[in-house]
């Protein structure tokens, strides 16, 4: 539930941009390794981070980093988190400055 005018802000700003909405979309599917969603989107991985930051802000998705087995790097992995967003009339009077 979007409790504040930035919170709203925040949302809006991550879903006004069409690549942001096809990574979450993405992302309610499965989680994804940076490299391999980067590799999907055709897009490089500088971009997509910027994308990911705007998507953990608005508090759409989450990541965790792990090391695997036969690897010595830790990878980041992203997920959509469980969310459901209702904006009407009542939401809009009640939000806090």
């Amino acid at each position: 539930m979007v409790r504040s005018i930035d919170e709203l802000v925040a949302l809006g700003e991550a879903l006004g941009n069409p690549v942001r909405v096809r990574i979450l979309k993405l992302l309610c599917q499965k989680e994804w390794y940076v490299y391999e969603l980067a590799k999907e989107l055709g897009i490089s991985r500088q971009l997509l981070y910027l994308h990911l930051k705007k998507l953990e802000k608005a508090g759409l998705v989450e990541s965790e980093l792990r090391l695997e087995p036969n690897d010595p790097r830790a990878k980041k992995y992203y997920r959509a988190k469980q969310f459901k967003v209702v904006i009407d009339n009542e939401t809009i009077k009640s939000l806090e400055e």
